[in-house]
């Protein structure tokens, strides 16, 4: 009887310390999150701010110089912090998208934590936009569908607001923005987290 009691007791300890490296492991991996997801941080944007703000400036001038337009230098004082402001907007959108699908994880694993379809959900949209897109076929997708919804908001925001007073030419002001939202699509969203996690 006392061998058996050393023997439960044994198994119970390695037990709970298979479920201590276990729950370890899990806190670990909801640490890890996507890299479209860093700029919500104040602590990125001493990087990202600057960069967004020259990216933006870059594509403003050099789209200008190849439309050999003449008043650039006034035109992108004029409308570079709308552009900038408008962009970072238009990125929240796409980046509250992204994030929808971990939403609607959540409100799938409400009922049955096992059912086929949030399981389904979870291995090929939840886990696979956050930290690989290309790892399958609708999170590729997913991914795409957002940066195209940023883009979109992007070309709206610059055609109908940012560009509206500096560029009274609707033709020049829809190739301006159609640029702005080309050159500057939140494309990030489809690089893997996993490279720099896993």
């Amino acid at each position: 009887m006392f061998k058996l009691k050393s023997i439960i007791k044994e198994k119970s300890s390695i037990f709970k310390s298979i479920l201590k490296f276990s729950a370890k492991k899990v806190t670990l991996y909801n640490v890890i999150f996507p890299l479209w997801l860093l700029w919500l941080f104040p602590v990125t944007w001493i990087v990202i701010l600057p960069a967004n703000f020259l990216i933006d400036l870059a594509v403003l001038v050099i789209t200008m110089r190849c439309l050999k337009l003449s008043g650039r230098k006034e035109t992108a004082r004029r409308s570079i912090w709308k552009i900038w402001l408008f962009g970072f907007l238009s990125d929240f959108v796409g980046t509250f998208f992204m994030f929808l699908v971990n939403i609607i994880d959540s409100l799938l694993d409400f009922p049955h934590y096992q059912s086929p379809v949030r399981q389904w959900w979870y291995n090929n949209m939840t886990n696979a936009v956050t930290f690989n897109p290309f790892s399958t076929l609708p999170a590729f997708l997913w991914s795409s569908a957002c940066i195209l919804l940023s883009g979109l908001c992007i070309y709206l925001f610059n055609y109908h607001f940012s560009l509206k007073k500096a560029v009274p030419d609707s033709v020049i002001r829809k190739k301006l923005a159609l640029s702005l939202s080309v050159f500057t699509a939140p494309y990030l969203f489809l690089l893997p987290t996993s490279w720099f996690y896993m």
